[in-house]
């Protein structure tokens, strides 16, 4: 630490700890305001300084209360998103997200988890937790062959790092060309246990994929333009990178065979299942994946929430 980091410090406890404007800071410690500013500025950047804002409504709605009683989910979080676009959307559902994690992973848990940006956001949300013996296991391989990334190695370092957990990866594509080369990798002793450990795990976070051309799951080199036609007229969403169609059921079973991670069956034997997802694009794949028994714990927004339950009181009626 050195003179810069001790002088933020004093500036963000007397501007948060004690409620001194920045002026008065200023004045208390003989510097300008300007520079008191980059102080705080600097101590935020450091993580000095955490910052939550506790919403009611995320917990204290009937709505979730209704989708607990429609799904039989031992939680529900509501994502309160203030403005429309997708990454205020996205970040919200990730600071939710984080927040109903951490009071579900306890000492000596294993935590599986998948990638894409709603997990991107979760663990970029992340406080650090006091927890001991925790491991973080990779249910998917996240190897892209295109330029786009799914930030897999970010996501798990940033979630070991919330937890002080020691990471179990799959440094691999999710899915391969061919099933004898994914066997082939399978048995690799390392790759085995990882995917075994990913099956045994306490707790599992995840979200849910839409069957749309601007979905990650297609814009990573995977799949062919016959494949993709052939899911996008057999699933509503994607799991784990595996498809399921209206009943929650496995419907690809081609590229199941190639794929590598935990499996849709293996998924819901998982004790804690905490499903992060929204978008009203997502409605569809989310709804079929409650109806499935797909999840314990639900985070997501209001919008899509409304959504899904009128999709359930429809399918009631008819």
């Amino acid at each position: 630490m050195d003179a810069r980091d001790e002088q933020a410090l004093d500036a963000v406890k007397l501007y948060y700890g004690t409620g001194l404007s920045q002026g008065e800071v200023a004045q208390r410690l003989g510097l300008s305001r300007p520079t008191v500013s980059k102080l705080i500025q600097h101590g935020k950047d450091r993580g000095y300084v955490s910052i939550q804002i506790h919403d009611p409504r995320e917990q204290e709605s009937s709505l979730a209360t209704e989708l607990c009683k429609a799904f039989g989910l031992s939680a529900v979080r509501l994502a309160v998103v203030p403005e429309s676009g997708p990454e205020d959307l996205v970040g919200e559902l990730g600071k939710v997200g984080a927040a109903l994690l951490a009071e579900n992973v306890r000492d000596g848990d294993s935590v599986g988890v998948t990638w894409g940006q709603t997990m991107y956001a979760v663990a970029r949300n992340l406080q650090r937790q006091e927890r001991r013996g925790v491991e973080i296991i990779q249910l998917k391989g996240g190897v892209s062959y295109t330029t786009r990334a799914t930030n897999d190695f970010e996501t798990i370092t940033l979630f070991c790092n919330a937890f002080g957990a020691f990471a179990r990866t799959l440094p691999l594509p999710v899915i391969f060309d061919s099933v004898e080369v994914k066997r082939l990798v399978e048995r690799e002793e390392h790759i085995r246990r990882v995917i075994e450990m990913g099956r045994e795990s306490d707790v599992a976070v995840f979200t849910v994929g839409a069957i749309r051309p601007d979905a990650m799951l297609f814009n990573l080199g995977y799949l062919s333009e016959t494949e993709e036609a052939g899911i996008a007229a057999h699933a509503v969403g994607d799991i784990c990178s595996r498809f399921f169609d209206d009943d929650g059921n496995p419907c690809v079973p081609q590229l199941d065979e190639r794929t590598v991670g935990i499996t849709l069956q293996d998924l819901r034997r998982v004790p804690t299942r905490l499903m992060v997802a929204g978008g009203e694009h997502k409605a569809t794949a989310i709804e079929a994946a409650l109806r499935s028994g797909y999840a314990t714990h639900l985070v997501i927004d209001q919008d899509t929430a409304r959504q899904v339950l009128r999709m359930t009181r429809q399918r009631a009626a008819s």
